[in-house]
């Protein structure tokens, strides 16, 4: 797992940060506390559900703030690769900006007016600003330019082009996903669910696996699936596009959806594409 820390001003360009790097596929998190961050690490590490983890913290935490350099050297201990990434800008713009959106800045009281808050905050984040690895001042910065930083910063030249593609398999019988751009019906494969031996196991399971692969029908029809979503990547790409979510379907979501979208995420990551599979509804039917 690699962690990006994401702090600076407010009024800087978080937010978009953390839209753009959501769309990069990142995991994100808004406003975390420090001391929760090493707890995060550990949970995940020992998973490989994200490779990337976006981190915002910053002036919100208040009190909380203190604890962001001791939090730093418990991921150094815990060997957790991280970065941190300072997002800066001018007074003048950030006054501007304040104004234009009508918001209060989140030191702003009866007695502390705009200006002064911002004044207040950069001094407060002063040492953090040193400790950054990445330094991005947005002053003079169009959206667009500010996510093509990001990117310049995260990812090769090779990766901007490249589609986030979630796969999510789920049982017809408990809806569809809202979200897919693409839907895939693979109840015309057998059924494990009517062999009593297979019914309790899942997708997951290596006998449930070989009964689904080795249907005449499945291997037709995920070289069908790879040569059209292989084609589509570079369309939607010239769209603009930065991704993709394919949903594939059976009755209950527990045998046949969930082997082929193992098995299409992994031709994907073969295709060098990037992937995250999410199993809706493994577990719906578990008791049965």
């Amino acid at each position: 797992m690699n962690m990006h820390i994401i702090t600076g001003m407010s009024g800087a360009g978080k937010s978009l940060i953390m839209k753009a790097i959501e769309d990069l596929g990142f995991y994100c998190i808004d406003n975390m506390p420090p001391t929760l961050i090493p707890e995060f690490a550990k949970m995940y590490e020992k998973t490989d559900m994200v490779s990337e983890v976006a981190i915002v913290v910053d002036i919100r935490g208040g009190e909380f703030l203190d604890d962001f350099f001791p939090a730093l050297v418990k991921l150094e201990y815990q060997k957790v690769n991280f970065d941190i990434l300072f997002l800066e800008a001018n007074d003048k713009n950030l006054v501007k900006r304040y104004k234009e959106t009508r918001r209060s800045h989140p030191l702003s009281t009866d007695a502390i007016g705009l200006q002064e808050a911002i004044r207040l905050e950069r001094e407060r984040l002063e040492p953090i600003k040193n400790k950054a690895n990445y330094i991005i001042d947005s002053s003079d910065m169009l959206p667009n330019q500010l996510r093509d930083e990001l990117k310049s910063l995260f990812m090769s030249e090779d990766e901007h082009e490249k589609l986030m593609i979630n796969v999510i398999s789920f049982g017809f019988k408990y809806g569809a996903p809202l979200d897919c751009d693409l839907v895939f019906d693979v109840r015309f494969i057998p059924n494990p669910y009517y062999n009593t031996s297979m019914r309790k196991l899942t997708g997951k399971s290596e006998v449930v696996k070989s009964f689904v692969l080795k249907q005449s029908q499945t291997q037709s029809f995920l070289d069908k699936l790879e040569d059209m979503i292989e084609f589509l990547i570079p369309n939607y790409i010239n769209e603009g596009k930065t991704q993709l979510v394919i949903g594939i379907g059976c009755t209950g979501g527990r045998h046949r959806s969930v082997t082929i979208a193992d098995k299409l995420a992994d031709i994907l990551k073969e295709n060098g594409h990037r992937i995250i599979v999410k199993h809706r509804d493994i577990d719906n039917d578990s008791k049965k």
